[in-house]
């Protein structure tokens, strides 16, 4: 699932009531399983300068990138961070910790050969799905556009909490974004 769906699906899921904190918590906890990616892939290609065929056929599927994609994308330490954050009673962190975990689990199904071994530590299986969320030779031109639906849902549910002007700006960039990517997904990367 693309980043800015997951941001908007995690706000909608957690980002609730009044605290400020609570929204920041759940945009960040939808965004920090990705994140990892986006700073090795980021300095790779622009400022080591690694062209793009290397950093995504080699470096992503690299020993050391999945390691560190295993620690960040693992069912098993953010469920550990999740109970710890109910134990300590603590809203920001429930919504950190929850919306990272319903990122895993929106991810799980939608990766067919890039997936990320998500029981980490206790195993390095990585479920190969038969449908993809980029790949259209495996589906993606069926589940982006229900991707970027379900976003948009979560969209409607953001602002109908009355969120302030910042947030709504945020949740407008956000939707702009998946619209953006899920262009890209079907007419850039099509069936050949």
């Amino acid at each position: 699932m693309n980043t800015p769906a997951h941001l908007l699906i995690g706000a909608a899921a957690f980002g609730q009531g009044a605290d400020k904190r609570v929204f920041v918590a759940a945009l960040g906890g939808a965004l920090l399983p990705d994140l990892s990616l986006y700073v090795m892939a980021g300095v790779s290609l622009y400022i080591l300068g690694i062209p793009p065929s290397v950093v995504f056929n080699d470096l992503y599927f690299s020993d050391s990138w999945q390691t560190v994609f295993a620690i960040d994308n693992s069912f098993v330490i953010w469920g550990v961070l999740l109970a710890i954050a109910i134990w300590r009673k603590s809203d920001w962190a429930v919504a950190l910790t929850g919306a990272a975990l319903l990122h895993l689990a929106l991810d799980f199904p939608l990766h067919h050969d890039d997936g990320r071994p998500h029981f980490w530590p206790i195993s390095n299986w990585v479920f190969e799905s038969p449908v993809s969320y980029w790949d259209t030779k495996h589906g993606a031109s069926v589940l982006a556009p229900l991707e970027a639906g379900v976003a948009t849902v979560a969209v409607v549910v953001l602002w109908r909490r009355a969120l302030p002007l910042w947030a709504s700006g945020i949740v407008l960039l956000l939707l702009l974004a998946e619209f953006w990517i899920v262009r890209q997904w079907l007419f850039f990367f099509v069936d050949s």
